[in-house]
C-alpha cells in the first residue's frame, strides 16, 4: 500500500470473536500543522474532531463503509477499527484525498459549515 500518512495501519490485537481485524490510527496530538488547521477553521483538532469529519466524508460517498468500522478515538488519537483489508482500502480511498494533503484539507474545511460539527 502506498503512503497512508497521517494514518498508520496495523493488525489489531483482539480476541477471535472480534471484527477488529485492523486498526487505523493517527496520533493527532503530534500533528501540529493539522491541529493548527483545525483550529483555524473553528474545530477542536482532537480525535473526536477528526472522527466527525472522517465520518462525514465517508457518509457522503460510501455510507455502508461505516458499518465496517468501529471508532474508538480519544483526545490525542484518532482510532478506527476495520473489519477487513477491503474496509481499510476503502477508508484510505475516501479519506486520504482530504487528510493526506493539508492544502486539500484546507479546501474541505473552507466549504464545511462549522455549525454542522460539535468538536
Amino acid at each position: 500500500m502506498s503512503s497512508t500518512y497521517p494514518f498508520k495501519v496495523a493488525t489489531a490485537k483482539s480476541d477471535a470473536d472480534s471484527t477488529r481485524q485492523f486498526v487505523i490510527l493517527a496520533e493527532v496530538s503530534g500533528l501540529d500543522d493539522y491541529y493548527q488547521l483545525f483550529e483555524d477553521y473553528g474545530y477542536g483538532g482532537d480525535g473526536l474532531s477528526w472522527r466527525e469529519h472522517i465520518e462525514t466524508i465517508i457518509e457522503e460517498f460510501q455510507p455502508e463503509l461505516l458499518d465496517q468500522l468501529e471508532f474508538a478515538e480519544d483526545d490525542t488519537t484518532f482510532v478506527a477499527y476495520a473489519e477487513s483489508p477491503d474496509a481499510v482500502r476503502d477508508f484510505m480511498t475516501l479519506v486520504l484525498p482530504y487528510f493526506g494533503d493539508l492544502g486539500k484539507l484546507k479546501k474541505y474545511f473552507a466549504q464545511a459549515d462549522p455549525e454542522d460539527f460539535f468538536a
